[in-house]
């Protein structure tokens, strides 16, 4: 081998060792940036855990604090006066927090919420009672305060919605049939219904109507603050809390105007009891016995909802719970 042979052999052979090197160094920088970035997706999936439990904690918080609200009020009448009924404004949690022991995350939380009558709003349940049973005066309040509300296909998605309880409520039974050969045989379209009616899960909340043909998110915008879904099939409304359009919808000839006069009635001074609610109704409109529903002016269950932010997270829950006496109890929560 020539000494030019053997200078261009050992270039080419630099040139080679070259190449190798960037070629590790990159991967040796690759893999190095793989595994910072897979620990810092764990890093930031443990914060937003840890985040999400402090917002939970927070919000149970929320939920202790309505319940000792609720049993606190030992009055016999339930109205809009009543602390309860007082929205907790949002407040900044590093104010209950002790001088020199704040926590970083704990002083940029905030919470706040507030509690409804859920007996302030027609029950949907009660449309159909347990047992298949239809319930007409509540079905015609409902058609009624769907007109109120001004919805356009209030007919059909009151049908829609009765169709959807009596099947729920009562789901067919397969009928045996004699084909006169002496083998009874199922009949097919029974069989149909009692297998499609399965897939049917009964309402458990607002949002579950959106499973009945007719009804949209709109739709449910326009309704939801004056329709519940509560868990069992009667309907009793306090009338010191209900709105003008429930109002009218559960007195057949009271119209949208008087109920709103009524409301404006209450503010200055709530129904003591219904007796006191008669005879404040407008002399034109029925008495109480054509009433669609129970009326009273105590209340059993409601909606508390609570919001906290933490750093730029935000969690919203709605709780429904039930008062007996000095007890209560949390039927359901759900985050939203």
């Amino acid at each position: 081998m020539t000494p030019s042979h053997l200078c261009q052999y050992r270039q080419r052979q630099r040139g080679v060792a070259v190449i190798t090197a960037l070629l590790l160094t990159t991967l040796a920088v690759t893999i190095v940036a793989s595994l910072f970035w897979q620990q810092q997706v764990q890093v930031r999936s443990i914060e937003n855990q840890r985040t999400q439990l402090q917002k939970q904690w927070i919000l149970r918080g929320a939920l202790d604090w309505s319940s000792l609200i609720l049993r606190s009020d030992t009055n016999q009448v339930d109205y809009l006066g009543d602390p309860w009924a007082i929205p907790l404004e949002e407040v900044r949690l590093d104010e209950f927090v002790e001088n020199g022991k704040q926590d970083a995350d704990a002083s940029s939380a905030a919470l706040s919420g507030y509690i409804v009558d859920a007996q302030s709003r027609l029950n949907v349940n009660a449309l159909v009672r347990n047992g298949g049973a239809l319930s007409p005066a509540d079905v015609a309040a409902f058609a009624k305060l769907l007109n109120n509300l001004r919805i356009s296909s209030a007919n059909a998605l009151v049908n829609a919605t009765v169709s959807y309880l009596l099947t729920v409520r009562q789901p067919p039974t397969a009928v045996v049939a004699n084909t006169g050969s002496g083998n009874p045989t199922p009949d097919s379209t029974t069989a149909t219904q009692s297998q499609s009616s399965a897939h049917m899960m009964p309402l458990s909340q607002l949002d579950d109507l959106l499973a009945i043909p007719g009804f949209t998110e709109e739709i449910l915008l326009k309704i939801k603050d004056h329709v519940i879904v509560l868990p069992f099939s009667e309907s009793k409304i306090n009338v010191n809390t209900a709105s003008a359009e429930v109002l009218s919808a559960v007195i057949p000839r009271l119209s949208l105007s008087d109920a709103g006069t009524l409301v404006a009635s209450r503010e200055r001074a709530y129904f003591r009891d219904t007796a006191d609610f008669n005879n404040r109704l407008p002399a034109t409109n029925a008495t109480p016995a054509t009433s669609a529903v129970s009326l009273d002016v105590k209340t059993e269950y409601f909606l508390v909802n609570g919001k906290v932010k933490l750093n730029n997270a935000v969690l919203e829950i709605q709780s429904l719970v039930q008062r007996r006496g000095s007890a209560v109890t949390i039927l359901w929560t759900r985050e939203t």
